[in-house]
């Protein structure tokens, strides 16, 4: 009889329970995030989730962590990263301080030896222990699979990595285990939900897609986003948290550089309350605007627009039809 592991994935029990419990933790899910986290872990697939910056993709990883109570590993991409940075390296500097250590003791160790030979075979037995358990540095992967409980690892932007990374990563994920030369092969007792990100900085390959489950998360519609900032911001009005909401769907409709985030928004939100604002009116939006956007050439970009933007918003019409369609 197969002996069940216990992990912390036990409450994702259903689709609907995955919805509750990141809900729970402040993490307002769609029936389309929640299916595909659900089939993650019953498929044993990472989650490769594309869409633009800001919409929770990273977020939704760190929610996991919490509700499920697990370890949170997150690796970091970027241009030149190598598999000693991802998996593991040796501790150099306290094998050092070993061979330091070792060469002072060197009379000890070696001992009554008469001979050359018996001497080295004396010392070569030393040479294990430089590259053992004690002075191993697990990296993100490698710690992710050592979980007992099991874990979340987040591949944050995998698109700036290199294709080498990719094509490494790849094969890691393929059983989730890794192979460390001088101790051996290293297998993940209980696998851990692997979610990684992308900003489509450039076109991943076909491999790694084929090995994921692909999931894309947009900006989210009106309703939606209502939730998210009444789940992160306590104390707002309904009117007002209507208003600002439209306010911000109907900027991202615009042809500006860099739409707002929902982080952004959940920041405006608060800041209107710091404000002690009861509704949207032009002083408080052009004071606030750069809380909401990045860039100067936004900002400008808006500002022209800011009366027939807070008056749309004020009366729940939409400034733009695109809104509609959200």
């Amino acid at each position: 009889m197969t002996k069940t592991i216990p992990t912390g994935y036990e409450p994702m029990t259903s689709i609907e329970a995955i919805t509750s419990g990141l809900e729970s933790v402040g993490y307002i899910s769609t029936q389309q995030i929640s299916t595909a986290v659900f089939l993650a872990l019953g498929l044993r697939k990472p989650i490769l989730i594309e869409g633009p910056a800001g919409v929770g993709k990273t977020d939704l990883a760190a929610s996991l962590s919490r509700w499920l109570d697990v370890p949170l590993l997150r690796l970091q991409c970027y241009e030149g990263l190598d598999e000693g940075k991802a998996l593991y390296e040796w501790k150099y500097g306290k094998q050092l301080l070993y061979t330091q250590l070792l060469k002072e003791k060197l009379n000890e160790v070696v001992g009554d030896e008469k001979s050359l030979e018996s001497s080295l075979a004396k010392l070569g037995s030393f040479e294990d222990l430089f590259f053992s358990e004690q002075f191993l540095e697990a990296r993100p992967l490698l710690t992710a699979m050592r979980q007992s409980a099991g874990s979340v690892l987040l591949v944050d932007e995998i698109d700036k990595s290199d294709e080498e990374f990719e094509a490494f990563l790849l094969e890691v994920l393929s059983d989730y285990q890794v192979t460390v030369p001088e101790i051996g092969t290293i297998k993940a007792n209980v696998p851990p939900i692997v979610i990684l990100t992308s900003n489509n900085v450039r076109e991943l390959g076909d491999a790694l897609k084929r090995r994921c489950l692909h999931l894309h998360i947009g900006f989210p519609d009106h309703k939606r986003e209502q939730r998210i900032v009444q789940a992160r911001v306590e104390g707002i009005s309904e009117d007002l948290l209507n208003q600002m909401v439209g306010f911000v769907q109907s900027v991202r409709d615009m042809d500006i550089k860099k739409r707002p985030s929902i982080a952004e928004t959940v920041d405006w939100a608060k800041t209107l309350l710091l404000l002690h604002a009861n509704a949207l009116d032009e002083t408080f939006v052009r004071d606030t605007l750069n809380v909401l956007l990045k860039h100067e050439s936004d900002i400008a970009a808006v500002s022209g627009d800011v009366p027939k933007l807070v008056r749309e918003a004020t009366s729940g019409k939409p400034a733009y039809p695109g809104q509609m369609a959200r």
